[in-house]
């Protein structure tokens, strides 16, 4: 199957420097087509490559770069014929549409494609005038992107980051977004992003998924009675960041930042618990997950995790785990369970991301906790 990954994004957004960050950082091993084409060979009506003409260059890193003027679908299909890639990766005009675009992939009615990734391209400091002025098309690009990924973040003051965020998420509640100024990231980890495999959804199940490893190491027992949740909290827990391929994982529903669990007799340990006195089936967990740019210090986590033992005022916070931006530079990663705050430094992240999860959390409370 030949992935097909499509860029667009206003002129000017950085299309084609991700592009070449991500063929020279991520794509290496895969044969690769770029297909792109300026303003001026396609027309902004919705039509998509109407004349004829293919030409073909390499860039670097052996990737095939195809200029096009011509019919699109003859076009592709020479493309998979002559190079028979692995990946397609699509750049059109910065004024197309992207549903044009994603429409002329579909309607091809290609068995080998198959469309991988939506992503977008935006200038943060000009999202806010391209959206009043050229909404129809800039809106679009927006609203159809399974990846948003901002450029030039690095000149905007927290505010303005957070407003563009704000704009675009009322056009796009789901799309990935990428805040953090390129040079900080990995072509890899842009990827990732790209391939919706580093979201806060997964980071979510990831998050569940350990703390479920942990509660029941070593046979463990947590007994629990309505919504009063008895914890030892003198009893520590390991701390293993691997995880048994063999568990078994319960992925939930979504609604919005707040999600909730039923384990259905089965926990992610792979073991029933039907035993009188224990009430898998019936434990409901919340989870609360948080993207942001805002920059923290060091002792700012360190105070919030502290508060987090506050079960009167936060509710029973069994894991919170992030990463986030060092107001002083570097990211800030840290793990917490009660009892057992661990802050530090390490790699960047795709955008600040906080995870909680436990038992009658207060969202509004973990909000205003972390000052978001």
């Amino acid at each position: 199957m030949i992935k097909v990954d499509i860029f667009s994004g206003f002129l000017g957004a950085g299309k084609t420097t991700l592009i070449k960050k991500l063929v020279e950082e991520a794509y290496k091993g895969e044969k690769i087509v770029l297909i792109e084409n300026e303003f001026g060979e396609i027309g902004i009506d919705g039509g998509f490559l109407k004349d004829a003409g293919i030409e073909i260059n390499e860039m670097n890193s052996g990737c095939i770069c195809c200029s096009l003027v011509g019919d699109f679908g003859k076009a592709l299909r020479q493309v998979i014929e002559q190079f028979e890639p692995e990946r397609i990766l699509i750049e059109p005009s910065g004024v197309g549409k992207l549903s044009d675009i994603i429409d002329a992939v579909r309607n091809l009615h290609l068995d080998e494609v198959s469309l991988n990734g939506f992503t977008t391209v935006v200038d943060a400091g000009k999202a806010k005038i391209y959206m009043k002025n050229f909404g129809e098309f800039f809106n679009n690009q927006v609203e159809h992107a399974s990846s948003i990924i901002l450029s030039h973040t690095a000149k905007l003051s927290q505010e303005k980051l957070e407003a563009v965020v704000e704009l675009l998420r009322e056009h796009n509640p789901n799309a990935v977004i990428i805040t953090t100024d390129w040079d900080q990231l990995t072509g890899a980890q842009i990827l990732d992003a790209i391939e919706r495999k580093d979201t806060l959804e997964e980071a979510l199940h990831h998050l569940e998924e350990e703390h479920h490893h942990h509660d029941h190491a070593d046979e463990h027992e947590h007994h629990h009675h309505g919504h009063d949740h008895h914890h030892d909290h003198e009893e520590k827990h390991d701390h293993h960041h691997d995880h048994d391929d063999e568990h078994e994982h319960h992925h939930h529903d979504h609604d919005d930042e707040h999600h909730h669990h039923d384990h259905d007799g089965h926990c992610c340990c792979g073991h029933d618990h039907d035993h009188e006195g224990h009430h898998h089936a019936d434990e409901i967990f919340d989870s609360i997950g948080i993207e942001t740019a805002k920059k923290f210090t060091v002792e700012n986590i360190q105070k919030a995790l502290e508060e987090l033992e506050d079960e009167h005022t936060y509710g029973m916070v069994l894991r919170a785990k992030g990463i986030v931006e060092d107001e002083n530079g570097g990211w800030i990663h840290f793990d917490y369970v009660p009892g057992e705050p661990d802050v530090r430094h390490g790699s960047a992240e795709i955008t600040g991301r906080l995870c909680v999860i436990g038992s009658d959390i207060d969202e509004t409370k973990i909000h205003q906790l972390f000052g978001i």
